[in-house]
């Protein structure tokens, strides 16, 4: 296995770190210090940025106006992106895009793709389900009628709803299948409550009410649900190691110039040790998020199916990150809860993440039913 990035990978990451050098982590909504959902809408200063950058189409093909690029390298921006708390939907969009492209119809890529990477069209996925714990396909019911689809049902914790033209909604058939139905953020049957996430964004309780979707606009081919549901997955652990990092470096950083008894406290082995074991957890990250974006990017083989790798991504990335902040804010003692100092942005960003990608002992239950299911060797 090779994880040397191409270049057109690395330009990737070259533009967007241009993209958001110009993003102060300071300047991000705290949900510390603000009552409420901390803004109503996302940074569309910045996502305008990303259209003009050519990152909102990195996935898409060159007849859709973009690169042609895999996963690894949006979860390489997503990295970036989460190392100064981009405000923006990068992940939810560029995932529903693809998936468009890779099992939509021809009429609905023709009409939506292109406005997506150019950031005209923004999509978000209803992937947390009714209650969050239990599989997001089966919150939702669907049934054909005549040239539309009728959905029914509620989704929880969906992640810039009130923000979004669109909303990518997996729902369960009679016969056991699932689809996924474009939802208009506007549209009968359809009605939006607010919810808010730990980082103080608000989030969307998505209510259908016999919804009628015109076909058009459903994707009923198979596997496209598995196969969104993983990408957002290895996302998500791609923000995190991006977070993670960034908290890290802050901490080495500040423990750097704080003294003790005239020493630098990072010269302290107690410390040391604390940061030592935070490297470790992200190596480990980094190795298992990129064997899961080879594997969903390539489609290769392996003794375990694809979800196997991204199980073991959520892990290291659940627990990995989890540990890393609560280890910086313990080294940056009463300064780490200063308002006036980012980390305690970083840290509620990070409990997010955790909740999203969901407890590493649910992954590790799952990995274990795949390696029952397939048996090495």
């Amino acid at each position: 296995m090779d994880f040397t990035f191409t270049e057109e990978q690395q330009a990737a990451v070259e533009a967007a770190r241009a993209v958001f050098g110009g993003v102060a982590p300071d300047g991000v909504p705290s949900p510390a210090i603000t009552a409420g959902a901390v803004a109503d809408d996302f940074d569309r200063a910045l996502w305008t940025k990303l259209a003009d950058a050519d990152l909102l189409s990195l996935l898409l093909a060159a007849e859709y106006g973009g690169a042609g690029l895999d996963a690894i390298a949006l979860c390489l921006v997503l990295r970036e992106a989460a190392k100064v708390l981009a405000r923006v939907p990068l992940l939810e969009s560029s995932a529903a895009a693809v998936a468009v492209q890779a099992y939509g119809g021809e009429e609905l890529k023709a009409e939506l793709l292109a406005r997506a990477g150019r950031g005209e069209v923004v999509l978000t996925v209803a992937a947390n389900g009714r209650t969050g714990h239990d599989p997001a396909e089966l919150a939702v019911t669907a049934w054909r009628d005549g040239d539309a689809w009728v959905l029914d049902g509620v989704q929880t914790a969906v992640p810039w709803a009130e923000n979004a033209d669109f909303t990518v909604v997996p729902a369960h058939t009679g016969d056991g299948r699932t689809v996924l139905a474009l939802v208009p953020r506007v549209h009968e049957g359809v009605v939006l409550g607010e919810q808010i996430s730990t980082t103080g964004e608000r989030l969307g309780e998505l209510r259908l009410e016999s919804a009628r979707i015109t076909a058009r606009d459903v994707i009923d081919a198979d596997g496209a649900w598995e196969w969104l549901r993983e990408l957002l997955a290895t996302g998500t652990c791609a923000l995190a190691l991006g977070l993670g990092e960034r908290v890290l470096s802050m901490t080495s950083a500040y423990t750097g110039k704080r003294e003790q008894f005239g020493y630098p406290v990072a010269t302290f082995q107690a410390v040391a040790v604390q940061a030592a074991d935070r490297y470790i957890d992200l190596r480990a990250m980094e190795a298992t998020l990129w064997q899961a974006a080879w594997r969903i990017s390539t489609g290769a083989g392996g003794a375990l199916p694809a979800s196997g790798d991204v199980a073991v991504a959520k892990i290291w990335a659940s627990e990995g990150v989890r540990r890393i902040v609560q280890t910086a804010q313990h080294l940056h003692g009463g300064f780490g809860a200063d308002v006036d100092y980012p980390l305690h942005r970083y840290h509620a960003w990070a409990k997010q993440l955790e909740l999203s990608l969901g407890p590493a002992a649910a992954h590790e239950e799952a990995l274990g039913d795949l390696l029952a299911a397939h048996p090495l060797g």
